[in-house]
């Protein structure tokens, strides 16, 4: 009798688990299906024939620096409709700055597909005039560090701690302007979706 008593007890434990596990698992695809996900990346769509992210919401900043991490996939890699389209600067993340709007003052990293290779560049606004300059290429499905330092009148771009370039910035004192998130182009939309990870530091 007892040895059936215990028996039902094990039975209902692990029925139990299998409830908590299941809900587990249904939260993780709910958090998924807002854009984020549970190891705190947050997950930008770029959907075919757009330029602009999905999950883009109007933040405010004020600071002297952007940290963050990224990981590219597999939808990286495209070929523009246009040959010569190919070299044109996507963006990845960034700020407007100088109190103006993005095409005035702004830094950004830009990145594209190019020689068969993921290409990291300086992206920015100084002024109205713009200015850009590779860093290096970086792998697909890892994550990569970048570091957006805003020093006096420069920018200070570090992907991964070992490549920087510097370029010219409209003001000086604190960055004021707000978020810039994954953009497609350059002249052509996305070609298909592409999907990019972003953890802020």
């Amino acid at each position: 009798m007892l040895h059936r008593i215990f028996l039902l007890f094990v039975v209902l434990a692990i029925v139990s688990c299998e409830k908590d596990t299941d809900i587990s698992v249904k939260s993780e695809a709910i958090e998924a299906k807002k854009g984020r996900t549970t190891d705190s990346y947050t997950t930008y769509v770029i959907r075919k024939g757009q330029h602009s992210s999905d999950n883009s919401p109007y933040k405010s900043l004020s600071t002297n620096s952007l940290k963050f991490e990224a990981i590219f996939d597999q939808s990286a890699v495209y070929q523009t409709e246009n040959a010569n389209n190919q070299a044109d600067i996507n963006k990845l993340y960034g700020m407007a700055d100088c109190s103006s709007l993005h095409q005035s003052n702004s830094a950004r990293f830009g990145w594209r597909w190019y020689n068969n290779k993921l290409e990291i560049l300086g992206y920015v606004y100084n002024n109205g005039t713009r200015h850009y300059k590779l860093i290096g290429a970086v792998e697909l499905n890892q994550p990569q560090r970048f570091e957006l330092l805003l020093d006096g009148n420069t920018y200070i771009f570090r992907v991964n701690g070992l490549s920087e370039v510097v370029l010219p910035r409209g003001c000086s004192g604190t960055g004021r302007g707000y978020r810039l998130y994954p953009y497609f182009g350059g002249d052509e939309v996305a070609p298909h979706d592409i999907t990019i990870k972003i953890k802020n530091l």
